[in-house]
């Protein structure tokens, strides 16, 4: 089997000849190929080198396509600072109060730059693979995390807790728009899968109950979106999702990106035959910081646990670190490659 028919096996909940890896890696493939992230975000034609040459090192089944967390929220005219050497961030809030949702223009990504360069790279990954390896096109935040983006997170937490509720839907509701739309956009690049992150949802800044609430049924838009894109969606979710993962399984989403922080048995007792892992190794602690042997240990440990179900997806609990030494990335791919 090939990277891409192992990834869309584990996708489907069906035997694969080896461990799909799939590695949340735009940073360290950046540095590796020896550009800086400006560079990197600036040029579809980098970017597609820079993942090329990683799968050239490492042998990777799938791509997750990645630039930084704020594409959507520069499209919808969030300040955004570019630094040289690290991702895009969020300079600061576009919206004061809420009341200022109605002045907010109607949603065209295809006019912002970093939504094009985006979509480039993954057209040109996927000319470049075919069905070869695997290509996920992220697609930035899903909708409550955009919202703390444009609102601010501090001032959308007191608006969950203060605020009208119809402006908290109707901010919500714009920002699922905007995600909606890259989606489709995703959808045109021939790419195999979709995601989103959503990770100011997590149980680390709202309740299970605002997360059902606030998060969920903008998420199961999204997946919906995908669905009827004729793609597999995958959903991001940084921390301890412990309290939340029987309401994340509602979304419908195909597979889930979890940090190292979720219990992985109670991801397996809950999706093993429901929903697919991707996941969830200790990108800092052990990827990063940790030996070969930490690392090859905490692999074993993790296709061990998950040996009984065929809906699992190595990677790293989220985004590597660029400073990841080579090294441990392949003591991850030998233990994954002997494994069965």
């Amino acid at each position: 089997m090939n990277g891409f028919e192992r990834i869309t096996a584990a996708l489907a909940g069906k035997p694969a000849d080896k461990i799909p890896v799939m590695l949340h890696n735009f940073m360290m493939a950046a540095k590796e190929y020896g550009v800086t992230m400006d560079q990197f975000r600036n040029d579809p034609k980098i970017i597609a080198a820079a993942f090329i040459k990683s799968v050239e090192i490492y042998q990777f089944d799938g791509i997750l396509v990645d630039i930084d967390t704020a594409t959507l929220a520069g499209a919808l005219g969030v300040k955004i600072d570019f630094p040289v050497n690290d991702p895009a961030r969020i300079k600061h809030e576009l919206l004061p109060g809420l009341e200022e949702i109605a002045l907010l223009k109607p949603v065209n990504l295809e006019s912002y730059k970093y939504v094009q360069v985006w979509l480039d790279a993954v057209r040109l990954l996927k000319e470049h693979f075919k069905d070869e390896v695997f290509i996920r096109g992220n697609c930035d935040q899903a909708p409550f995390s955009l919202a703390t983006m444009l609102r601010g997170t501090q001032n959308l937490m007191t608006d969950l807790m203060m605020g009208e509720e119809n402006l908290i839907y109707d901010l919500l509701n714009y920002c699922t728009d905007a995600s909606v739309r890259f989606i489709r956009l995703m959808s045109q690049t021939g790419a195999d899968m979709v995601s989103n992150g959503d990770s100011p949802a997590g149980p680390a800044m709202i309740s299970p109950d605002m997360y059902e609430k606030f998060a969920l049924p903008f998420e199961k838009i999204l997946v919906n979106t995908a669905h009827s894109e004729r793609l597999p969606y995958a959903l991001h979710i940084c921390g301890n999702t412990d309290p939340i993962l029987d309401k994340m399984l509602l979304s419908g989403a195909d597979a889930f990106e979890l940090d190292y922080q979720t219990d992985a048995q109670k991801v397996y007792d809950l999706y093993h035959d429901k929903a697919t892992l991707i996941g969830n190794i200790d990108p800092s602690g052990i990827l990063a910081l940790g030996t070969p042997g930490d690392v090859r240990k905490k692999t074993y440990e993790l296709l061990e646990l998950y040996s009984g179900s065929d809906r699992f997806i190595l990677n790293s609990g989220c985004a590597l670190p660029p400073t990841t030494p080579s090294a441990n990335i392949k003591a991850l791919i030998e233990v994954a490659r002997n494994f069965r």
